[in-house]
């Protein structure tokens, strides 16, 4: 039986794999700004599951969680960066408090809980790390671009911290998701710019139109997502990037052949750069 913590898991995709996990036999510690929104599934498993109200933004939170968690199960063996949210509007129309507040979720949140379940995998000698970012993380699209920076910090962060820790047994596998029907569309999982600027109307704006139009008619099932999710976190050679999604395969895949494109007539050139 192995433990987890889940931030976020009140909600869409968090709430998919902590479900997911309880129902294959593990411990879940769930996490949430309102603890109330994960009673539901503790009453369902009440001997495997533990919630906890884990604000990421608010110092203190983390390290707090992941002591419950060692506390009530003994050990923790998964932790899912699930906790943040989305943000549309063109660069020029955000506003600092718009996208500051984006940032303090989606990145500096998931370092610092990161950083407080470090010492504990580091003394068991074994735990995972599973970072959800986006297709987002990988291709950026107008009217996404701060959301898109946020993910591929968390891209980053991700690449070099698995190289930081791998020493003492610890892995950490990033889950780029396409679109689900989740409430990610929604108010509760995406702010929208204040400001709008026509300038903008043939660009950015199309991502303000998919938040209206698009929200409940995701292709992708959450539960199914999940449920890969827990394979490859059970798998012997676990992958360290984890595409969700026909949508984010072929992103990912257009982007690959047009940084290859792009990259190639260049090469002799910019290659020759050493002192002669």
């Amino acid at each position: 039986m192995k433990t987890w913590l889940v931030t976020g898991a009140a909600r869409g995709l968090g709430r998919a794999i902590a479900i997911a996990a309880l129902e294959a036999g593990d411990a879940v510690v769930l996490t949430a700004r309102q603890e109330a929104a994960l009673g539901d599934i503790v009453a369902r498993f009440p001997q495997r599951s533990h919630a906890l109200r884990l604000d990421v933004t608010r110092a203190g939170d983390a390290e707090s969680a992941v002591a419950a968690a060692v506390a009530r199960f003994g050990n923790l063996d998964v932790l899912v960066n699930n906790a943040g949210y989305g943000l549309v509007g063109a660069i020029e129309e955000l506003q600092p408090n718009e996208y500051r507040a984006l940032f303090d979720t989606n990145v500096f949140g998931l370092i610092e809980t990161t950083k407080a379940a470090l010492p504990i995998f580091r003394q068991q000698g074994s735990g995972l790390i599973v970072n959800i970012s986006s297709v987002g993380g990988m291709n950026g699209r107008a009217g996404f671009g701060l959301y898109n920076a946020s993910k591929f910090a968390v891209e980053g962060f991700s690449e070099a911290l698995a190289e930081e820790v791998a020493p003492f047994g610890t892995r950490v596998m990033v889950v780029e998701p396409g679109a689900f029907r989740t409430d990610f569309l929604d108010a509760r999982s995406i702010v929208v710019a204040d400001r709008r600027m026509p300038e903008y109307d043939a660009t950015a704006a199309n991502a303000r139109s998919h938040v209206e139009t698009d929200s409940g008619a995701q292709a992708g099932d959450p539960r199914r997502a999940a449920l890969v999710i827990l394979d490859a976190v059970n798998a012997d050679v676990r992958p360290f990037r984890l595409p969700l999604g026909a949508d984010s395969y072929r992103r990912i895949e257009w982007k690959l052949e047009r940084v290859a494109e792009d990259i190639a007539p260049w090469k002799a050139a910019a290659t020759d750069t050493a002192f002669k």
